[in-house]
């Protein structure tokens, strides 16, 4: 058991939309991502994924609305439901993401992006 500093965990990366992976809990894994731009629209069919904003503004989006998740707050997408994060005008993005270890990236859509393994820092 040791404290997990998280600042010093995004230091050690620079890659756009590819999680790193620095706990496990249970069955659950904390990631930290550098975000920038847009992603893919996805959904996770069995599984909810929580956002933390650790730095900047999220812009989630949902087939039907806009959400804005500022630096502090959390935005759980729920299991099933369409999201695409975005972020504007060339913001580099700092999110923290709890979810099942079993969560594909980009759930059951194959993308550029969309990646099959989280190195562990």
């Amino acid at each position: 058991m040791k404290s997990i500093n998280i600042q010093q965990k995004f230091s050690k990366f620079n890659a756009n939309w590819h999680p790193h992976q620095i706990a496990i809990v249970d069955d659950m894994q904390v990631l930290l991502a550098k975000i920038k731009g847009e992603f893919v629209w996805h959904a996770h069919q069995d599984e909810d994924e929580l956002f933390q904003v650790v730095k900047g503004t999220l812009e989630m989006h949902f087939r039907d609305k806009v959400e804005v998740v500022n630096e502090g707050e959390i935005i759980v997408v729920p299991k099933g439901v369409e999201h695409c994060p975005i972020t504007k005008d060339g913001e580099e993005v700092h999110v923290l993401l709890f979810e099942k270890l079993s969560t594909a990236h980009t759930g059951n859509v194959i993308h550029e992006n969309t990646k099959t393994d989280y190195p562990k820092i």
